[in-house]
């Protein structure tokens, strides 16, 4: 990826990590992680969805890492992470027990938000040990745990098998995305952002798409397409709330209502007026705030005799390039 203009891309510049490490989940696979802020601060962890990296969250690391220990990782195949002949939601699930256990100290809680795929890598993984330990609430933005293709609406047709089988067509698509042209930057907004998206937010996120491997795009489009996790929403026993914008064609409201039914302890649902999928970066305030709520009513910083140096053992960055 080259690096960002900030004239052109504003708040949503990467900023620089205090620390990067890598974390080996369960198949082997090595995972990039990026730590932001005080060592001690609060914890949150960010998932990103398909397609992005951690560049994704880059607002909400800029707001919260000032009083907050931010732990943001890409998944496999996506941003730093290499890929992985291995795409499942039970990777994923491995995939965000591993970044727990290399980031946080022993039964440290921490706020665990995802976007899209990262929603859904939450779900996979709530009854999991290692997130039963460390989760003390949930934020999913703009998600689904099933019928993601029956439910889309990028494509401006009545709903059946006719939408459903062009639709799986489009998103399972080997075509390779090309540069980011004023036309793939309109192709982008239509499909995954609100009317009102500003340049800047549309360039952030044609940057960070365009970027994916075509290869990758297809391997995890084929997994969201077959996605069944209706019984990880039913296991997911942390306070939740709920985000999703009323313009979100590949996430649409439904599935925000549907998870709002069946979670056990859904504290709120959000939907944001004429905002689409991209919500981190469609609406940061409101996004930034609601996890600063959850860390607040939920999560306490390390104490002093604390450290927040997990038992799991963790490779620095500089030593797993090498």
């Amino acid at each position: 990826m080259s690096r960002p203009d900030p004239a052109a891309l504003g708040p949503y510049v990467p900023p620089a990590p205090a620390r990067e490490l890598t974390a080996v989940s369960a198949d082997g696979s090595r995972l990039h992680i990026e730590v932001h802020g005080p060592e001690r601060a609060p914890a949150v962890v960010l998932a990103h969805g398909w397609t992005c990296s951690t560049a994704f969250w880059a607002a909400q690391i800029r707001d919260l890492a000032a009083d907050h220990r931010v732990v943001a990782y890409d998944q496999r195949g996506h941003g730093r992470t290499p890929a992985s002949p291995v795409c499942s939601t039970e990777a994923l699930a491995d995939d965000l027990e591993a970044v727990l256990g290399a980031t946080l100290a022993p039964g440290e809680r921490a706020v665990v938000a995802g976007h899209s795929m990262g929603g859904m890598t939450v779900m996979a993984a709530s009854s999991r040990p290692a997130f039963r330990e460390h989760a003390a609430a949930v934020l999913l933005c703009s998600t689904g745990s099933s019928r993601l293709v029956a439910e889309s609406t990028v494509l401006p047709i009545r709903a059946g098998g006719v939408r459903t089988r062009l639709t799986r067509r489009v998103l399972g698509s080997r075509a390779p995305l090309g540069p980011v042209t004023p036309l793939a930057r309109r192709i982008l907004k239509y499909a995954t952002m609100g009317p009102a998206s500003t340049p800047e937010m549309v360039q952030a996120c044609a940057r960070i798409v365009h970027a994916c491997p075509r290869t990758v795009r297809h391997a995890w489009s084929g997994v969201l397409d077959l996605l069944d996790l209706d019984h990880g929403v039913r296991e997911l026993r942390v306070p939740t709330e709920v985000v999703v914008g009323t313009a979100d064609r590949f996430t649409p409201p439904v599935h925000a209502r549907s998870l709002a039914a069946a979670l056990p302890d859904c504290t709120s649902v959000a939907e944001l007026p004429g905002i689409g999928h991209m919500t981190p970066i469609e609406a940061p305030e409101q996004v930034t705030g609601r996890i600063r709520a959850l860390v607040a009513a939920h999560v306490t910083a390390l104490a002093p005799a604390e450290s927040a140096v997990s038992a799991v053992p963790a490779v620095p960055a500089e030593e797993s390039a090498s």
